[in-house]
């Protein structure tokens, strides 16, 4: 036989510190995606015209927003 080594990862956790600028970032970004995809029509929309409302249109209706 012989002797064959195995290489183990070295497995630290990840410090909150590190990981939490991350996280806010992640929600921030989700926060901004069901925006555009939940409200941007109507009185609150930001932008003029409907583009962002028909570029989003399948996924509203995905996700259960009605808009029509």
């Amino acid at each position: 036989m012989s002797n064959i080594a195995i290489a183990t990862p070295d497995v630290r956790p990840i410090p909150v510190r590190e990981l939490l600028p991350w996280a806010i970032f992640g929600g921030l970004l989700f926060l901004i995606a069901i925006y555009f995809v939940g409200t941007e029509e109507g009185a609150t929309s930001l932008f003029s015209g409907m583009y962002i409302h028909e570029f989003v249109h399948d996924g509203r209706h995905l996700l259960g927003f009605p808009c029509h």
